[in-house]
């Protein structure tokens, strides 16, 4: 067993452990699967110096499929409002840039470090994140480079819910091609992604 598939595994009691602290702010009570990772960081560049923004990494298991993706090219900024997951992530990766803020914010917290423009943002936040936040996925579009891909994780059977179709509403209105991948059936519970990409705001800009 890898170092970090004992890091994935470990969190799981501390991610349960999180979500009934907290269940608003915790997108799960699982760890995602390797497998939903893949599919989340698909986008991220094999070659080259991308900037990739990861939004709620909770336990990290999207942030090592990142790092195992970038190795050790770019740069990986972690945007995590729960302190104790952002702590875990800057203890273990410490070449990742981390954040412990609000992903509302996103704008002004890469302006502040020189961030951009970006390549992939790679989504863990629950659907609670975006509710009265209508400039969240806006803000994430302005972000992004004109080729720019975003990705977001729903599991099957929460996607129908208000807030989730209200989440795809949003996507289709800022981004160009918004496509589902199929279900990782795998994963506890069985999930989604959506990726998003050509951010409408970029392909306006002058």
């Amino acid at each position: 067993m890898t170092t970090d598939q004992r890091r994935r595994g470990g969190g799981s009691g501390r991610f349960l452990w999180e979500f009934v602290r907290a269940p608003m702010r915790t997108a799960a009570v699982l760890p995602s699967s390797v497998g939903l990772a893949a599919r989340m960081v698909a986008g991220v560049p094999e070659r080259g110096e991308p900037v990739v923004v990861e939004l709620g990494a909770g336990t990290g298991a999207f942030t090592s499929a990142i790092q195992e993706r970038l190795r050790g090219r770019g740069r990986h900024v972690v945007v995590e409002l729960n302190d104790r997951f952002a702590a875990e992530i800057a203890r273990a990766y410490p070449s990742v840039e981390v954040v412990c803020d609000h992903a509302a914010r996103l704008p002004a917290l890469l302006a502040e470090r020189g961030v951009g423009p970006v390549d992939v943002v790679v989504s863990g936040l629950p659907w609670i994140a975006y509710t009265g936040e209508p400039l969240l996925i806006e803000s994430v579009a302005r972000a992004l480079a004109p080729d720019g891909v975003y990705t977001q994780f729903a599991y099957n059977w929460t996607r129908w819910a208000a807030p989730a179709r209200r989440l795809v509403d949003g996507l289709r209105t800022e981004f160009e091609e918004v496509v589902t991948t199929m279900t990782v059936w795998r994963n506890l519970p069985p999930a989604m992604v959506y990726v998003a990409r050509r951010p409408r705001a970029a392909q306006a800009a002058p």
